[in-house]
């Protein structure tokens, strides 16, 4: 059985109560021994009954709202148990030897515990009214794939293809043609319409090609420039509506274009007749392919046409699931593709369904096991009252503990939201989700290999070069979304007469927060309070928060804002703080308070371009900090006193000269891992790099990336052979870069990654041999993400 989602938070609740350091430092001091153990027998009682609750709340909307209440009744506990934990640290750090229960505030933390206790008591008394049953926790059979995501083959859809490059061709007389592809969820509308948009015979004589991921809430405007920047390499630095119009026709004039707006769901007629006009302009030929679930959508145009995808047959979903669990190459037998027949007439032609399915069962052998899947009581899951597909549901169900709750966190993020990698391990680092390390193995380790796991299930599907960015399919959105309950809300997503629930604990909110709503005097017990910068490619937007939010909710984790213009004063206060954004603030100075965040993991400080330095002993007040970004903030250059603490790991620095030229004044790097060092996109006095001198000792760094250095002409390798445990080298969008002087590359270097860096190009081969004799010993080199060598 796989492991309940509570039972892997009540374990690190259970773990920090048996803790040496907590026993030690509250135990007898803030807490009574005795009740210490009634919070954790009451736990463990509760504990008993989640795997039969976790399964029972489909269809079941009781056990599902004793489920959320249980998980608020644990979040309360743990935040209650870490703050007395970090202020017993705190005391005991500055040698205060007063005795704690006498304090006011551990008199009142004390009282908060006891009702905590009381209330999962009284939701253990329930299980007879509810029918819950005591099932052991145990682990799940569940085991992570050999290999990394693998793009899988398209099966089933040739007479789609010719039917819809038929209907293409017909339409080549007419300036503008719109069609859409509709289909139900996981159908496979958008693989379809990826195959015509890598077709290269269909593309034979097409001028301009983009593709763009439309919001469930469609905006003409921000469309508009997505466009824009879909046919002009990211570049689009237009507000004006008129203007925006302006230039798009300008560059569609007499072209043929190509443009995809994949997951569409509006049916404004007023907006996409506006949204329309620019389009009318091109060359004969020129096509809008829509994917969308709803008929009704789109623009309405002379040459509009629907092409209706259809679900799949049970031979084709057969050989998506075959295929994803290679079958029979690794786990074949007539006994196994018996039973995986029967599973694939219950994924109901679905062929999302069918490749999530066969990727959980990729490296399992065992009858036991498959007919575990089969016969799973998730099928009978009423998916016609909701969006939620039993066979996914299945997938999530079989994943360990830990892996649920790090898919959960991503409903904060909104539909086709780009979620960046490193920042969302971040967050699950800062949120305390992950499996605790094993020996020798850092925290950033287990999130990454969390991540790929999640990827290799189809969780997350990758969408730009490399492996950095990576979108939810809408399905998996629903899913998440249904999981999360009432815990997690997207105000982006709230109505204005809407309240919050009071057992929400994470909140993301865009510029949009609807302030009313925001300062609900329920709601004080926040972890997160995230901002969602959503609209990519644009700087963060001014967004002021109720001025009661942060002093009501002391015991946030994760803290990050729109544009700010004044330091708010109660973040000082907020010492559970592990991830704090103030990243493209008007900020001038950071007080020397900050560093009371004893526990900070990530101080981000990206686009601050008044702040003038970082507070003074760092080094030793932040001793937890492992990540800082000072990208595009130039004035952040020397502060002999602030040295940063030598436990960072992750840095980000550029947009400066200074920054970029010399590291060396930023004091101990020896633990360093991850370097990211941007240039400002425009002609800097730097054509080559590292310059001779300039890299400090960095023993430990394994990831060096390099972006947006457009005179950038000369890697030098000399220099680059200092750093001894280099194993990825990423430069992107270096333009004019051709030369590289110096003896090779560092040995250690397992992966040579160049993206949209136009003067080398895929045949860098052929034309550079300079470069190639240098990088020929690498293992792995890609260019804009096809592997060459």
């Amino acid at each position: 059985m796989a492991e309940a989602l509570l039972s892997g938070f009540i374990n690190v609740v259970v773990k920090r109560l048996i803790s040496p350091e907590f026993i030690n430092l509250v135990v007898g001091k803030k807490l009574d021994r005795k009740l210490v153990d009634r919070l954790r027998t009451a736990i463990l009682a509760a504990e008993a009954l989640v795997a039969d609750a976790e399964q029972k709340q489909f269809g079941n909307d009781r056990v599902r709202k004793w489920l959320h209440s249980l998980r608020d009744a644990l979040y309360t506990a743990d935040d209650l148990l870490d703050r007395l934990f970090i202020k017993a640290a705190i005391r005991n750090k500055a040698r205060i030897r007063r005795p704690h229960f006498l304090d006011l505030s551990a008199r009142k933390m004390v009282t908060k515990i006891e009702d905590v206790v009381e209330r999962i008591v009284d939701l253990e008394r329930c299980k007879d009214t509810l029918g819950l049953r005591e099932i052991p926790t145990g682990s799940s059979s569940w085991r992570p794939p050999s290999t990394s995501l693998v793009k899988g083959n398209v099966f089933g859809r040739d007479g789609d293809q010719q039917a819809l490059i038929k209907m293409l061709n017909d339409n080549n007389d007419h300036n503008l043609s719109v069609i859409s592809i509709v289909g139900m969820g996981g159908v496979g509308k958008t693989t379809l319409a990826q195959c015509l948009y890598n077709n290269m015979d269909l593309m034979d004589g097409v001028d301009l090609k983009a593709w763009i991921c439309v919001f469930e809430n469609f905006d003409v405007v921000e469309t508009t420039k997505n466009v824009i920047r879909g046919i002009s390499s990211g570049v689009c630095s237009l507000e004006s509506f008129d203007l925006l119009q302006q230039d798009l026709k300008e560059k569609l004039s007499e072209k043929k274009f190509f443009i995809v707006l994949d997951d569409v769901w509006s049916e404004d007629a007023d907006k996409w007749n506006s949204f329309i006009v620019p389009f009318q302009h091109g060359r004969k030929g020129s096509t809008i392919l829509l994917t969308s679930r709803e008929e009704n959508v789109g623009p309405t145009v002379q040459n509009y046409s629907t092409y209706s995808l259809k679900v799949l047959s049970n031979d084709y979903c057969w050989s998506i699931f075959a295929d994803n669990a290679s079958f029979p190459e690794s786990n074949g037998s007539s006994e196994l593709e018996g039973i995986g027949r029967k599973i694939v007439e219950r994924c109901d032609g679905l062929p999302l369904a069918a490749e999530t399915l066969g990727r959980l069962l990729r490296s399992e052998h065992r009858v036991k096991e498959w007919n575990n899947i089969l016969f799973s009581d998730i099928w009978e899951f009423p998916a016609a009252n909701c969006k939620i597909v039993p066979a996914l549901l299945i997938s999530y169900y079989h994943l360990p503990a830990h892996l649920k709750h790090c898919f959960v966190y991503c409903s904060l993020f909104p539909k086709d939201h780009k979620l960046d990698k490193d920042e969302l391990i971040l967050l699950w680092m800062a949120e305390n989700l992950l499996r605790p390390p094993k020996k020798g193995e850092t925290l950033e380790e287990v999130g990454c290999e969390c991540f790929d796991h999640l990827a290799s299930r189809l969780f997350f599907k990758r969408v730009q070069y490399g492996d950095k960015y990576f979108v939810m399919h809408d399905l998996m959105h629903d899913l998440a979304t249904f999981l999360a309950g009432d815990l997690y809300y997207r105000f982006s997503e709230l109505g204005e007469k809407e309240e919050m629930s009071i057992l929400t604990h994470h909140l993301s909110y865009d510029h949009s927060i609807p302030k009313k709503t925001c300062s609900s005097s329920k709601i004080e017990s926040l972890r997160t309070l995230l901002y969602i910068n959503h609209r990519a490619g644009f700087l963060k937007a001014h967004t002021m928060l109720p001025c009661d939010m942060l002093s009501k909710n002391k015991y946030l984790r994760v803290l990050s804002f729109g544009r700010l213009d004044i330091f708010p004063d109660p973040i000082d206060k907020l010492i559970q703080l592990r991830y704090l954004d103030l990243s493209w603030s008007n900020i001038e100075v950071l007080p020397q308070s900050l560093c009371n965040l004893c526990n900070l993991q990530t101080l981000k400080l990206e686009g601050c371009s008044k702040l003038t330095m970082l507070p003074n002993g760092m080094n030793t007040l932040l001793p937890n900090l492992e990540s800082l970004d000072i990208r595009g903030s130039p004035n952040i250059c020397r502060s002999p006193e602030a040295d940063l603490p030598p436990n960072l790991k992750h840095l980000g620095v550029g947009n400066c000269e200074e920054q970029v030229r010399g590291l060396s004044w930023m004091g101990n790097l020896d633990n360093l891992t991850y370097l990211m060092i941007v240039g400002d996109g425009r002609e800097s006095r730097i054509k080559s790099y590292p310059e001779v001198g300039s890299l400090p000792h960095l023993p430990s760094l394994i990831t060096l990336e390099l972006w947006f250095f457009n005179n950038l002409e000369t890697l030098e390798c000399n220099e680059l052979l200092r750093l001894t445990s280099l194993q990825h080298l990423h430069i992107v969008r270096c333009d004019k870069l051709k030369n590289m002087e110096g003896e090779k590359l560092p040995p250690s270097l397992l992966l040579l990654q160049l993206d949209d860096c136009h003067s080398l190009g895929e045949d860098c081969k052929s034309k550079h041999q300079q470069i190639w004799s240098k990088i020929s010993h690498i293992p792995t080199i890609k260019v804009d993400d096809r592997q060459i060598y």
